[in-house]
């Protein structure tokens, strides 16, 4: 099983729910966040996140634990409908996750998908 962490801009969450739902993908969680980023060119980091003068850049993120062999079509839907074509349109991480249980049922690993 793995986790899908996404980070995307918050007008675009509705857009990439419901791509992610189009691809059968059921179960996500999904939090509004703050943060800031920045691009690295030679050693010096440019901040590019025109809100970060103000404070924080609005973003969404996006929590999906499923299995392995999805992994690939629900980061390529998430990259696909999340891309504006500006910086700042936000990562995609993936990470393993050692085992779940289903609190109700006591159902364990993937069983819980």
């Amino acid at each position: 099983m793995k986790l899908v962490t996404a980070y995307i801009q918050r007008f675009m969450a509705e857009k990439v729910t419901d791509a992610l739902r189009q691809i059968n993908v059921h179960g996500i969680t999904v939090l509004n966040c703050e943060g800031f980023g920045g691009r690295t060119s030679g050693d010096q980091t440019h901040y590019l996140d025109k809100d970060v003068e103000t404070g924080f850049a609005q973003k969404t993120k996006l929590e999906i634990v499923c299995l392995d062999g999805d992994v690939g079509k629900i980061v390529q839907t998430i990259r696909e409908s999340a891309h504006t074509g500006h910086h700042g349109e936000g990562k995609i991480f993936v990470s393993p996750i050692e085992d779940a249980t289903d609190i109700h049922s006591g159902k364990s690993g993937e069983a819980v998908l």
